[in-house]
């Protein structure tokens, strides 16, 4: 899912990036909105927010809604410089390092949440920072991988763009209906594992809250895993069968 940049991935590779993707948003947006009272995958309705509050000139508030925009854009800010300074070392390395960085996050809000949180006004306003701040990371980074057409957490942009590309799929002056039909799947997959990633997260957080933040940097694990697989079990045939290694080889 990560080894291979923008312009090399194949659809299935897309697939799997956008679902499992697309499930963390889900449950870290239902979670945050059930903890919180806030979005936490997207910032659409904080915009809102700020420009009522703006309105109301409730000025500690603004700052609070305007923070929270920083922290999202800054997530994908950081995302897309760490792919800039580490992808001429290797594509894994460049698009690994941003998931890390979401999964100590995600473990740190998993931790205080369920050991410190004492649902203060000011926690609050920290922990949606950082949620924010993971996302961004997020979707800055399936965003550059996939060279735009992947878009995790929001579901805004999918629509529109889902609409457009099924008229271009429908029209009978379509060309190149096989690329359009593929676009399509990813966006119903990202549609999809969303609301189950939503449905999942709201179940789970009545059952364990704040827990359920630790189960989330699995999924992540599971992302950097699949692109270790081929290697680890090239390195053990190497061990095993040495010779015909280097039969390959020559």
């Amino acid at each position: 899912m990560l080894r291979q940049p923008q312009g090399k991935r194949t659809l299935n590779q897309n697939l799997m990036l956008a679902s499992s993707s697309a499930f963390v948003a889900g449950i870290t947006d239902v979670v945050g909105l059930l903890a919180f009272l806030a979005f936490t995958s997207n910032i659409t309705g904080h915009v809102a927010n700020l420009a009522k509050n703006i309105l109301q000139q409730n000025f500690n508030t603004i700052i609070m809604f305007v923070v929270w925009l920083l922290m999202f854009m800054m997530g994908s800010f950081v995302s897309n410089f760490i792919v800039q300074s580490l992808k001429h070392k290797s594509f894994y390395k460049a698009h690994s390092a941003p998931i890390i960085l979401e999964i100590v996050v995600l473990l740190f809000v998993a931790i205080y949440g369920h050991n410190f949180y004492q649902e203060t006004e000011l926690e609050r306003k920290i922990v949606i920072s950082a949620l924010l701040f993971a996302m961004g990371l997020q979707n800055g980074l399936v965003s550059n991988i996939s060279g735009g057409l992947i878009k995790s957490t929001h579901l805004t942009g999918l629509f529109t763009d889902l609409g457009g590309e099924l008229a271009d799929w429908m029209h009978p002056k379509t060309k190149e209906s096989e690329t359009v039909k593929n676009k399509i799947y990813v966006r119903l997959t990202i549609l999809t594992f969303f609301i189950f990633g939503g449905l999942a997260g709201g179940y789970f957080f009545n059952l364990y809250e704040f827990k359920v933040f630790y189960f989330v940097p699995v999924i992540l694990l599971t992302i950097l895993y699949y692109d270790l697989l081929p290697v680890f079990f090239h390195k053990v045939f190497q061990v095993i069968y040495p010779t015909k290694t280097k039969n390959i080889k020559n």
